[in-house]
């Protein structure tokens, strides 16, 4: 609220029947209440800056031109003064009827808050501080008929919140701020990648196979092929065909689709980054990962020292690497290895609070472990490395132990932000694990990967040594915005339809 302690205006029985009746009024009289193009020439922080030295009292001689919504009004006989709010600030409409004339002013004190305005006029500072526009022109841009919500109340509610994200925007700046953020770490992500040489791509939405991650799929049908698809649940395959191809280095960064549970940290809609590197390996991607977080995190933030919901977190320096096991063994407090029986490891799961599958081996039981004993505790970046194969059915398996492979999941804050790979370029390793994919799937496992025989057909073209990684782009916005749930970094999270 301005200096001049602007008040929202006051709320009649019916407001939007008051405003329905402005716009008829203004339609009677010829007027439209949806205006025309309106071509601003400043936003309000550029005000803000150039007229920071403007003393108290002081009027210039320069005319600006600005726009936005009207938050504030308040009437007092000759004068009136209007908050306007743009995509950058508020300024002060310091609305005069010797300025404006008789009847446009009679027309500023008919505009309600919410309206849109553009208004043009020289600036000046109030006597009291208030950097402000002296229109002589106020104009109506687009009338509105719903009042936004009570000023000291505001939108609380987070359904409704999350609902009516074009109202939330406007009420709480913070959430505001949060976007820009978020679209300063998307772009700041590309810059990276293209400064690391990567090629931007678009790869299919409509999958014939799930394949690329082990997730449940949304279904679609095709009526002109008459097929069902799948809306893809990874990029992975499609980008390693290019590979195949002969680019070296690519990457896309879209919308991926998992018919899954809801929590704060999941949406079944949401975005992630995969790059894939020929001639890399595992080490290759986790330079490239902590280069980008690191860039990112800088440009976004300023800092590399940030705090997540009270949690301090150092994102400089050379992260962390353990393996699986090592970790799972340090905080069970056992041996957890595949030197052990399964009815070992699963005894250990148990006791952790995990369920266990009849059909689970002992890499997916060592997973469990980590997952019940371990992830919680990981609040620094940490690169958790050696995965059991029976959970990495596309990473290369490590030469000394083929129940490992060189595979990575980055944790921070006791979640996992990326998943990369030595890529498996061996055709004839690949359809094996298909085939085990396959009958996991028949044994009731629902997020296995089906059998992709065109990719095998690609691999056995030959694809370069090669490296990958597939980065949250979701989960590194709420880090990097301290946000404690994922619908808070979506503009539109998914709701269950309105009663």
């Amino acid at each position: 609220m301005t200096e001049e302690n602007i008040q929202p205006e006051a709320i009649e029985d019916d407001p939007i029947a008051v405003r329905l009746n402005k716009r008829q009024a203004l339609i009677d009289a010829g007027k439209n209440p949806y205006g025309s193009r309106f071509d601003y020439t400043h936003h309000v922080a550029e005000l803000e800056e150039k007229y920071a030295d403007l003393e108290d009292g002081a009027v210039t001689e320069d005319v600006v031109k600005v726009a936005g919504r009207i938050m504030a009004i308040r009437n007092q006989g000759k004068i009136a003064f209007v908050v306007v709010r743009d995509a950058t600030a508020d300024i002060q409409l310091f609305c005069r009827i010797n300025v404006l004339g008789e009847e446009a002013y009679e027309e500023v004190k008919n505009l309600d808050v919410g309206d849109w305005v553009g208004a043009e006029g020289t600036v000046i500072r109030t006597r009291r501080g208030q950097l402000s526009v002296s229109p002589t022109e106020v104009r109506l841009l687009s009338k509105s008929i719903r009042p936004l919500p009570e000023k000291f109340h505001g939108l609380a509610d987070k359904e409704t919140r999350y609902r009516q994200r074009y109202v939330d925007l406007v009420m709480n700046p913070d959430v505001r701020e949060t976007f820009e953020k978020r679209f300063k770490i998307l772009a700041a992500i590309r810059r990276y990648m293209e400064g690391q040489g990567f090629y931007a791509v678009e790869t299919p939405m409509l999958h014939s196979i799930m394949g690329g991650a082990n997730a449940k799929p949304f279904v679609t049908h095709h009526n002109a092929l008459d097929i069902d698809f799948y809306l893809r649940i990874a990029t992975e395959l499609p980008l390693k065909r290019l590979l195949v191809g002969g680019f070296e280095r690519v990457y896309e960064m879209g919308r991926i689709f998992r018919n899954e549970g809801m929590d704060p940290y999941h949406n079944p809609e949401f975005t992630t980054i995969e790059a894939y590197q020929a001639y890399s390996d595992l080490d290759g991607m986790k330079e490239l990962t902590q280069g980008m977080i690191q860039f990112a995190a800088q440009e976004a933030c300023g800092t590399l020292q940030i705090e997540y919901q009270g949690q301090a977190v150092d994102l400089s320096g050379e992260w962390e690497s353990r393996t699986m096991c090592d970790l799972a063994t340090e905080y069970a407090g056992e041996e957890v290895s595949f030197d052990r029986t399964r009815e070992e490891l699963a005894a250990i799961a148990e006791r952790g609070g995990a369920h266990v599958e009849d059909a689970w081996g002992k890499g997916k039981i060592i997973s469990e472990i980590f997952e019940a004993y371990v992830e919680d505790h990981l609040i620094q970046p940490i690169f958790v490395t050696e995965h059991p194969l029976e959970i990495s059915p596309l990473a290369s398996k490590l030469p000394d132990n083929p129940e490992l492979t060189a595979r990575f999941e980055l944790f921070i804050c006791g979640h996992e932000y990326a998943n990369a790979f030595t890529e498996l370029n061996d055709p004839v390793d690949q359809r094996e694990r298909f085939a085990a994919q396959m009958q996991a799937k028949v044994q009731g496992d629902e997020e296995a990967m089906g059998y992709d025989e065109d990719y095998i057909r690609a691999l056995e073209y030959g694809m370069p040594p090669a490296g990958g990684v597939g980065l949250g782009i979701d989960r590194l916005v709420m880090l990097l915005t301290d946000s404690a749930t994922i619908r808070d970094v979506l503009l539109f999270p998914h709701m269950r339809p309105e009663a």
